[in-house]
């Protein structure tokens, strides 16, 4: 699963290997998951790396649960 800038969706979507993510009937805008035909050789590997650790910098983090 990859979390990724929802503005590239369209665009990613052509690519290879790429399937959109469904979680109760609903699509997740910004998330995917790459089947292993997707990234078969390094350049592609690399190129959903580095996809998402650009996006881990603007991304807000999930709030953090109370402790008890």
């Amino acid at each position: 699963m990859l979390r990724f800038d929802p503005s590239r969706q369209e665009e990613l979507s052509e690519r290879d290997g790429y399937e959109t993510m469904f979680m109760k009937g609903k699509e997740y805008k910004g998330y995917c998951y790459i089947n292993p035909f997707g990234f078969k050789n390094r350049n592609d590997f690399e190129f959903y790396l580095n996809l998402c650790l650009d996006y881990n910098k603007m991304a807000k983090s999930s709030k953090k649960g109370k402790k008890k």
